[in-house]
């Protein structure tokens, strides 16, 4: 009886066990996205986004989020991209003080993600970015009908949106961790209702001046 009892036990202990082995391996995959086995390589990614999962995500104004730029050691350092936050502590070197990134820190510049300009673009404002992408004018334009110039100044518009939004996706996958950085998402910016007529409206930087092509 004794040794059937013993035998009892290992068996609840293995079967245990492999529970543990099952939710691991499917938490995992829930983490990553792409794995059973925890890619060790994005431990800080991975470790990140577990304690976010269990503990929530953050809910900051910009003016508690520009405490997260790195100058305060006990803090983590943040960074704002489309009313999102994300953890780059793992890049001090980076992001924190003195880094080539360091105005990125603890404030949602992603105006300045698209045009390039990182003094005069660190705000969250993308009104009027698309005329960045927008062609030059031609002389074929004065030959069009209105009805014409109008299809056309709205097919311009839409494709433009496009690169932009593409623009922000491609920032995101990196700071989601997803291109191997050890960066992770921890939660959204809290901003009250028409905040952004607020702003004043912006010109394009002169690189984004610059970068504009003509039609082809």
């Amino acid at each position: 009886k004794a040794s059937s009892n013993r035998s009892s036990i290992a068996v609840d202990i293995l079967r245990g066990l492999v529970g543990l082995l099952i939710f691991g391996a499917a938490l995992s995959w829930f983490i990553t996205g792409e794995s059973f086995i925890w890619d060790y390589r994005k431990a800080p990614t991975v470790y990140g986004a577990v304690k976010r999962w269990f503990g929530g995500p953050l809910e900051l104004t910009d003016s508690q989020l520009a405490l997260y730029n790195g100058t305060d050691p006990s803090l983590p350092i943040y960074v704002g991209l489309n009313g999102s936050v994300y953890d780059v502590t793992a890049s001090p070197q980076t992001y924190g003080p003195g880094g080539s990134y360091s105005f990125f820190s603890g404030r949602d510049a992603t105006r300045s993600f698209i045009t390039g300009c990182f003094k005069e673009d660190l705000t969250p404002d993308m009104r009027g970015l698309e005329e960045m992408y927008t062609p030059l004018d031609d002389p074929e334009e004065a030959a069009l009908s209105k009805a014409q110039s109008k299809i056309r100044r709205e097919a311009d518009r839409r494709r433009a949106r496009k690169r932009i939004t593409e623009g922000i996706a491609n920032w995101e996958s990196v700071f989601k961790g997803e291109t191997g950085r050890p960066y992770f998402y921890v939660g959204s910016i809290k901003r009250e209702k028409g905040w952004l007529e607020k702003l004043p409206r912006r010109e394009l930087c002169q690189a984004a001046k610059e970068a504009r092509q003509t039609r082809k």
